[in-house]
């Protein structure tokens, strides 16, 4: 493979990554809207007497990653 042939393949492939970050990118914002959704019900829920889990601020944690679901024998 010559010099020019390997330039255009990483030219490709940098542009490739560049579609890939794009589309990660977009897929957690949508992800982070659809938790908040979530999290948005759930304290709906709770206030209306609804809900049958209390620990909104636990659920609303592990929902939005800030912290990682407790094990069981915890």
């Amino acid at each position: 493979m010559s010099d020019d042939d390997l330039r255009v393949l990483v030219r490709e492939l940098e542009k490739e990554e560049d579609e890939v970050s794009f589309q990660r990118r977009v897929l957690h914002g949508r992800i982070d809207i659809l938790r908040a959704a979530l999290v948005a019900r759930l304290r709906e829920q709770v206030s209306a007497g609804e809900a049958k889990l209390a620990d909104v601020g636990r659920l609303s944690e592990i929902l939005t990653a800030r912290a990682s679901p407790k094990a069981d024998d915890e």
